[in-house]
């Protein structure tokens, strides 16, 4: 009896070590994911959002954005400055350039190694295709064909160290012969394309971007923030229906976001205040002081 006692006793404790090790080790992995979900990718600012102020006084608007917290800027043209110029603003304001919007034109033809030339020098490595033209765009077939120019162009960008991307809009979402462009297209490019969503664009969509963020790991390298509301169309961030905290989550894990980029279009305020209060909603989300 003794003997078992003691064997029952030392199966006790072994479960119990077991049981506290397991304990230690779950605790372990939440808060590795818990610091996962609040990985630190810096916020940077589409130009498009304060595109009235730059046309008046790009080098005064950079400034403002920089004051006001953003650490960089994604570019919506360029208002006649020179490469140099344009850094120039950057460096000044101590601001990095976390993509440009362009037209596909740019990046092709004899006009690429212009554009590579160009942003190599304001330190730019994400080419993001804006806009493509809904009117072409109709069929399947279409779109498989832009994605084969979008893997050879991504190609040639690699050993740039560059890389390019397209930029969603809510028609990217509304079924073509029975499948979503959106599908078409990332599905049939290479991994190296960037697939930036926009929150609210896909939203207006009725799409999900935080499903998109996972059913296409690893391709959201900078997203664009913005808010969409079915009650309230000029919303700002964390004031609408956007599930954030999911796709802050999706974005700091599989997603490997290196940028979240914010995008203000609603009108409800000039365009540097609202670009301000965005920022600021966007960091009471975070829990940023």
């Amino acid at each position: 009896m003794n003997s078992k006692n003691v064997s029952r006793r030392m199966i006790l404790k072994s479960g119990l070590a077991v049981f506290v090790g397991g304990c230690a080790l779950q605790t372990s992995c939440r808060k590795e994911g818990e610091q996962m979900a609040k990985r630190d990718i810096p916020v940077g600012l589409q130009l498009w959002t304060v595109k009235t102020e730059c046309a008046k006084d790009f080098p005064g608007t950079i400034a403002k954005v920089a004051k006001m917290g953003y650490a960089g800027v994604e570019f919506a043209g360029y208002y006649e400055r020179s490469a140099k110029d344009v850094r120039k603003m950057l460096d000044d304001n101590g601001l990095k350039c976390c993509g440009t919007h362009t037209q596909l034109n740019t990046l092709t033809g004899d006009n690429l190694a212009k554009t590579i030339e160009f942003n190599k020098v304001i330190g730019n490595k994400y080419l993001i295709v804006s806009s493509l033209d809904q009117k072409t765009h109709t069929t399947k077939a279409a779109w498989l064909e832009t994605a084969k120019v979008f893997n050879e162009l991504s190609a040639k960008l690699k050993p740039e160290g560059m890389m390019t991307g397209y930029h969603a809009h809510a028609w990217d979402f509304k079924s073509i012969q029975g499948e979503i462009p959106w599908d078409i297209f990332f599905s049939n490019t290479s991994k190296d394309v960037i697939m930036q969503i926009d929150t609210g664009n896909a939203m207006q969509g009725r799409a999900d971007p935080v499903a998109y963020l996972k059913k296409y790991p690893g391709r959201a390298v900078t997203i664009h923030l913005k808010e969409y509301s079915a009650k309230n169309p000029k919303a700002l961030i964390g004031e609408g229906d956007v599930k954030w905290q999911g796709v802050f989550a999706a974005c700091e894990s599989t997603g490997r976001t290196q940028w979240y980029i914010i995008e203000e279009e609603s009108g409800e305020y000039p365009p540097l205040e609202a670009a301000e209060k965005s920022l600021k909603n966007y960091k009471k989300l975070r829990n940023i002081a």
